[in-house]
């Protein structure tokens, strides 16, 4: 069988946790790591794998997993598509999806490569989820709950801001899709926390949520990547009413979201060009195996 060169892009929290995960699948085999800069010293994990600053370094790369910031996503995305490399990536501002989504269609398109985008947890797995209920009980609401846990994507907004040192973003769910944003930041030395507070307010990230920031000596004492979600969805199938459905999950975060990347991975060896969300693909393709293999397992 002829294995999957998957090369990770960033090699932070879910970088790690991405190398895990190819490293368990049968069917990928690790190309290297692109990070912003090489050092002699790098991790002991990485040290039989090629370690650059371009993906351009690698040879044979066939899918980049994006581990960046979200907001740099678009960026690194279509640089890679350009390539004819396909890319998969975790953008969680649930606004952004439809755009995102039409900007690196055209590059993928024009360079005969795939990309599926906002694939983690949620957006990405939940997202599939909420499609599945949705189609089964059409008519209704549904809530999405998240936490109590550590939000990756808000934390990493928080400590992009001025001032901030180190920063934990903890999601705090208060029933029918309603959250509290607590923020407990590290500052630099003479930072001015009310300044920091404000610029962590107004970020599109925090600003339509209910938000306290609250500034600590040490945030590594507070970190837990635990995370999870609580689904409901309650209306009508038919003319039928008082239809319930619920879907729960208790996690580690950035292992979640880096599985979720990785079988996302093998699904862009499956598509025709163009650019994705997790909704458009079937749910067979995330998976390992031979088709008529998993449809007598799982069906």
């Amino acid at each position: 069988m002829k294995k999957i060169r998957a090369a990770i892009v960033g090699y932070g929290n879910i970088g790690q946790f991405v190398l895990e995960a190819l490293q368990a699948a049968p069917d990928f085999e690790v190309a290297g790591v692109v990070r912003r800069t090489v050092t002699e010293d790098k991790p002991l994990e990485l040290t039989h794998i090629p370690v650059v600053t371009d993906i351009r370094q690698l040879s044979d790369v066939q899918v980049a997993i994006l581990c960046t910031p979200t907001r740099s996503v678009e960026a690194y995305a279509k640089d890679i598509l350009a390539l004819g490399i396909n890319t998969v990536d975790s953008f969680d501002i649930h606004t952004g999806i439809v755009d995102l989504r039409a900007s690196l269609d055209a590059v993928a398109k024009a360079n005969k490569a795939v990309s599926i985008i906002s694939s983690g947890w949620d957006p990405g797995s939940d997202s599939v989820v909420r499609a599945l209920m949705e189609a089964i009980v059409p008519k209704g609401i549904t809530y999405t709950n998240f936490g109590p846990g550590m939000s990756m994507g808000h934390t990493v907004c928080v400590k992009s801001k001025p001032g901030v040192k180190a920063a934990l973003s903890m999601t705090i769910p208060l029933g029918t899709g309603v959250h509290r944003r607590m923020v407990y930041v590290e500052l630099e030395k003479g930072a001015d926390f009310d300044q920091v507070a404000a610029s962590i307010k107004a970020d599109a990230y925090f600003a339509n949520d209910e938000t306290h920031i609250k500034q600590v000596d040490d945030v590594n004492a507070l970190i837990d990547m635990g995370h999870g979600v609580h689904l409901v969805r309650k209306g009508v199938s038919g003319k039928t009413h008082n239809q319930l459905l619920a879907f729960d999950m208790t996690i580690n975060n950035p292992a979640l979201t880096a599985q979720v990347l990785v079988c996302v991975a093998r699904a862009t060896m499956r598509q025709q060009p163009g650019a994705y969300t997790m909704i458009e693909i079937p749910v067979i393709d995330l998976l390992y195996g031979e088709r008529d293999e998993l449809i007598r397992h799982l069906v």
